[in-house]
């Protein structure tokens, strides 16, 4: 039988089932998130074609909702007051919804671009909001068992949600993954309702602003390395259909399959991150995974094994640093989650952006093995910083 506890959220009483199945929900509002977020990594080449756009140019449906999410994020919390953050979370889904289904219907890429920037919004405010819920919705043992669990929707979307939104495009044309991503959309929203419980702002949140946290050498440097480890990730990642055809040889129709292999070995690196002791560890074996990954596919193309190999390589790399660099900063700041999440939201989605958009230059002006080694070098800076932060 279920012990029944003094709930997290405070006030009434609060089972671990219960707490479990809302966890589960935020999770799955993550999985959804990212799933429209990364969406036209998968569909790059045929929303271009359709388009009539560049695949670099094609690549501002990732780059704007990053730039958009990241300037939401650190905002939104504070303007959101006193509203209940359940209210909130489910607000920003339903919104989620409809500018998916807006992707879906676009005329033209300017349409498109306006529904991305919506889902930026979204992204950012669903971020800052659910990051640190894990503390208020589970008792303190479980807090990071919980908030792998949270975090392993990033990971899931990749093994699901891109290779998926790449077959929808292969199968039924680039629109349906959109209106796919749209309806998982009402269906979270859904399950937020029934299954959180009443979630009051968090005071520690409405005292501070997340700037002032900035002033915190942990924090520091945890930001600094979200921002260099998904740069990098996303200069490349963003890319990866046409590095797969033109580097590695793959024909087009195995593409998703690639990309699930890629995100269920991110799904692992989610969860051996959390086994390893300390996060500056398991960052340090994180970017370097990274930076030797990214480097070797530069030369991979005499053997699509080879980079195959290296793509699992690089899912099982990637698929750590959400997690592990949100722990990094709920250590830094453990008395303001919504804060530090704030900031995190906006730093990854920035990192997002900036990949995106340097990686868009490179691909239209040198190619796509330009992408890899730009992804290797940056990353690399994140192997620096670090060996040179504190144990």
């Amino acid at each position: 039988m279920e012990t029944i506890t003094e709930s997290p959220v405070g006030g009434g009483s609060w089972s671990p089932a219960r707490g479990r199945a809302a966890v589960l929900a935020v999770a799955a509002t993550t999985f959804s998130v990212v799933t429209t977020e990364m969406l036209p990594v998968g569909l790059l080449s045929p929303l271009g074609d359709a388009l009539g756009v560049s695949e670099g140019r094609a690549g501002l449906a990732v780059t704007l909702p990053g730039v958009v999410a990241a300037l939401t994020a650190p905002l939104l919390p504070a303007l959101a007051g006193r509203t209940d953050r359940r209210t909130l979370l489910v607000a920003l889904v339903l919104l989620l919804a409809a500018a998916d289904l807006a992707s879906a219907l676009a005329p033209g890429f300017g349409v498109l671009l306006g529904a991305r920037l919506v889902v930026g919004v979204c992204i950012g405010g669903v971020w800052a909001v659910a990051a640190g819920l894990a503390p208020r919705l589970v008792r303190s043992e479980a807090v990071a068992r919980s908030t792998a669990v949270i975090f392993s929707g990033i990971a899931v979307a990749s093994v699901v949600g891109v290779p998926a939104g790449a077959l929808a495009g292969e199968l039924a044309g680039w629109r349906w993954g959109f209106g796919a991503v749209g309806v998982l959309a009402l269906v979270v929203a859904g399950l937020l309702a029934r299954l959180l419980p009443p979630l009051p702002p968090d005071r520690a949140a409405r005292r501070s602003r997340a700037v002032d946290l900035l002033r915190v050498p942990a924090v520091r440097t945890g930001l600094a390395l979200v921002l260099l480890l998904v740069t990098a990730h996303f200069a490349a990642y963003t890319y990866v259909r046409p590095v797969l055809e033109r580097v590695a040889g793959v024909g087009p129709g195995a593409v998703s399959g690639l990309l699930l292999l890629y995100g269920a070995a991110g799904v692992a690196g989610n969860f051996l991150a959390g086994t390893v002791r300390g996060p500056r560890r398991a960052l340090l074996l994180i970017a370097a995974l990274l930076t030797l990954t990214l480097a070797a596919l530069t030369v991979s193309s005499g053997s699509a094994i080879v980079s195959v190999a290296l793509l699992a390589l690089w899912g099982l790399a990637y698929g750590g640093v959400s997690v592990t660099t949100q722990t990094w900063l709920l250590r830094a700041a453990p008395t303001t989650p919504e804060a530090v999440s704030a900031l995190f939201t906006a730093a990854f989605n920035a990192a997002i952006a900036a990949g995106a958009a340097v990686g868009g230059g490179v691909v239209d002006g040198v190619g796509v093995v330009g992408v890899l080694v730009v992804g290797a070098g940056v990353a690399g800076v994140g192997v620096v910083v670090c060996v040179r932060s504190p144990g």
